[in-house]
């Protein structure tokens, strides 16, 4: 299966209709955009609620802050823009883990009505809005270092089949199982709590089958990778 990427960019975009079942539509972003969805990312604040905004406020780097404004921006423009709803009048909440029942789960509309992932890496985030449950991941490409530090914690499997490869395939093969680890792991809402050893999503360029799940690559500019996981 492959999923189209849409580009958001400084112009409010045309959602279309509302995601349904396991309908599911991504957007990719360029986070040092100055404005984003029809709205200038400097004068972002007064849409973010009190949870961003306090998030925002500890990002020591201009460009940090400047890249969380604009992807948060980005969330709250496609959100609304489903559901019918002024960006500052989307109200994000937490579901309760299931690790340990905290509300510190994945994030979620107040309501319902639509489910959602967001990620951002470097200069780019990645959202996903569908009326399933929907986990995305993108990641800039690992280092070598990298590369050596996570090896060992993957699934056996994918360790050995890293392992194989030559050096100067490795960090492109670590990044497809690392995106697609991560989307299912936000999607189900565990994150890294558990490790990641488990799911077995494997390295080759198809990823493989997860029981209840769709894994999808998606597409990502050069330096990128970029994945997509949806409940069956």
């Amino acid at each position: 299966m492959r999923t189209y990427v849409n580009q958001l960019d400084a112009d409010i975009p045309r959602t279309g209709a509302l995601p349904t079942g396991t309908a599911v539509a991504v957007w990719s972003l360029d986070t040092t955009r100055e404005a984003v969805g029809g709205h200038r990312v400097a004068e972002a604040l007064p849409m973010l609620d009190a949870n961003e905004r306090e998030r925002a406020g500890r990002l020591m780097r201009d460009a940090d802050r400047h890249r969380y404004l604009a992807s948060h921006v980005a969330l709250r423009v496609l959100l609304g823009g489903y559901l019918g709803l002024a960006p500052e009048k989307v109200e994000l909440v937490r579901e309760d883990c299931p690790c340990c029942g905290a509300p510190h789960g994945r994030p979620a509309v107040a309501g319902g009505g639509v489910q959602f992932s967001l990620s951002h890496s470097d200069d780019l985030a990645y959202v996903a809005v569908s009326g399933g449950t929907v986990g995305v991941d993108v990641e800039v490409l690992p280092s070598a270092a990298a590369v050596a530090d996570v090896l060992r914690t993957l699934h056996p499997a994918e360790t050995a089949e890293l392992e194989a490869l030559p050096e100067t395939e490795r960090r492109v093969a670590l990044a497809r199982v690392w995106c697609r680890k991560e989307a299912y792991l936000k999607a189900t809402g565990t994150g890294l709590a558990e490790g990641l050893r488990e799911p077995y999503v494997g390295s080759d360029r198809e990823p493989a089958a997860v029981p209840g799940w769709t894994l999808t690559d998606l597409t990502a500019p050069e330096g990128y990778a970029a994945a997509l996981a949806l409940r069956a």
